[in-house]
């Protein structure tokens, strides 16, 4: 595809590209928690370590509004921006968060809220029951709460259809298709991904418009003749 004139679409890609929160679905608990707590201070690390007793010792939800769901509220402001996410996954994971808690976390929440919610879903949701969250994630234009959306867990449930479609909702946001978990695998050989995303870089040809790079890294992934990835790891990376 010659004709095709690949740019970087800066202002969006700069923004999807802030680490802040993209990896925690990617990592165990475990050592989320012990990679966390190297990095927090002092004060942060015994503020981070009592959430999670209190998370573990009263997990659910008690009365109106449960003791985690407070110090999720507070994460930001005791952890730092930064950390906030893993905070916030690591406290879902101690209270034990089920499909229905996550899914009042997420409704009722922050956006941060929402994203940490989106991060925590392959570790506290085996099957399809929060796959609404991410469907409601993907309609949105938030290029952060996006890429939580296409991680892991979304790899493992969403259909071809709707897969498809958030690979597509990446390109067009300047998502970054990095975040997209198990890309390898789920793009190899889809020969109708591939006319999707060229029908997508057809009409911004048209449009004299720039096509980005990473619809690129995509389409070259579909080709049946590329050597195929190896199996996910529960956590969303290629073997």
């Amino acid at each position: 595809m010659s004709h095709l004139h690949p740019t970087r679409h800066h202002a969006a890609t700069d923004t999807a590209r802030d680490t802040q929160g993209t990896t925690p679905a990617r990592i165990p608990p475990a050592a989320l928690r012990a990679d966390l707590g190297a990095r927090l201070g002092g004060a942060a690390r015994a503020w981070l370590d009592q959430a999670l007793e209190e998370a573990a010792a009263h997990p659910g939800t008690h009365g109106p509004i449960s003791v985690w769901e407070l110090r999720l509220a507070e994460a930001g402001r005791r952890c730092g921006p930064a950390h906030a996410d893993a905070a916030r996954v690591l406290i879902l994971h101690a209270a034990r968060a089920d499909a229905d808690a996550l899914a009042r976390v997420y409704f009722q929440g922050t956006a941060d809220e929402r994203r940490a919610v989106l991060h925590a879903l392959p570790h506290l949701v085996p099957g399809n029951a929060a796959l609404p969250l991410v469907e409601d994630a993907l309609r949105t234009n938030d290029t952060r709460l996006l890429a939580a959306a296409v991680g892991p867990y979304a790899a493992r449930h969403l259909d071809a259809h709707q897969w498809r479609h958030a690979v597509l909702k990446c390109l067009f946001t300047g998502v970054p298709v990095d975040r997209v978990a198990d890309l390898g695998r789920r793009a190899h050989a889809d020969g109708e991904l591939a006319r999707m995303l060229a029908d997508y870089a057809a009409e911004r040809t048209a449009a004299d418009r720039p096509v980005p790079e990473d619809l690129h890294r995509v389409l070259a992934l579909t080709e049946p003749g590329a050597t195929p990835p190896g199996p996910a790891d529960p956590h969303g990376k290629e073997s």
